[in-house]
């Protein structure tokens, strides 16, 4: 992600008020001292984020942040188009969000849910992980748009040389899904 905002956006040449849900912990000082106060974290949970938070309702007015990033948290959430649409409707228009998801091979077409299942060794087995609950498809991208977001599949690492992908250990296939307001 650091190479794609580096050479895709200008997250790092214009001040962003920038919202991080579940914010990863190797990119909190860094982007706390380029966007300052304005670059706010938020999670459910960790002891990491600035402000507690449900992201089905993100405690922030209409229209207050130009970027968003929230990585690997939509298949955890209970209703992942309500909180798509809750990042979308506190980005300004025009603004950005990232939102990424883990994809298990083989990925079908549509995505799976199940809400009966709720046995730990069972959610690992159908969804990848015991806390999951959705399994995507290759839906993800209709998923966003029904969220209200202009979607870009970006496969910005299939541009990128051998060595690039090795010295970063990244994975070939990961498409970052770029969405707009």
């Amino acid at each position: 992600m650091w190479l794609y905002l580096k050479e895709k956006t200008d997250f790092f040449t214009a001040k962003h008020k920038v919202l991080h849900i579940a914010p990863e912990q190797c990119f909190l000082k860094p982007f706390e001292a380029l966007h300052g106060n304005d670059y706010i974290t938020a999670d459910l949970e960790s002891p990491l984020a600035k402000v507690k938070m449900d992201v089905h309702q993100i405690p922030f007015d209409d229209n207050t942040f130009d970027v968003a990033f929230c990585n690997h948290v939509m298949e955890h959430v209970q209703d992942d188009i309500k909180a798509m649409s809750e990042i979308r409707r506190v980005l300004k228009p025009g603004g950005w969000a990232i939102i990424q998801i883990p994809f298990f091979p083989p990925v079908k077409a549509a995505t799976f849910e199940d809400d009966t299942i709720t046995d730990p060794l069972e959610r690992e087995r159908i969804f990848g992980q015991d806390d999951h609950v959705r399994l995507y498809g290759l839906d993800y991208p209709q998923r966003l748009e029904q969220a209200g977001f202009k979607v870009t599949e970006d496969d910005y690492v299939k541009t990128l040389d051998a060595a690039t992908i090795k010295q970063y250990a990244l994975p070939k296939d990961e498409i970052i899904y770029f969405c707009k307001k």
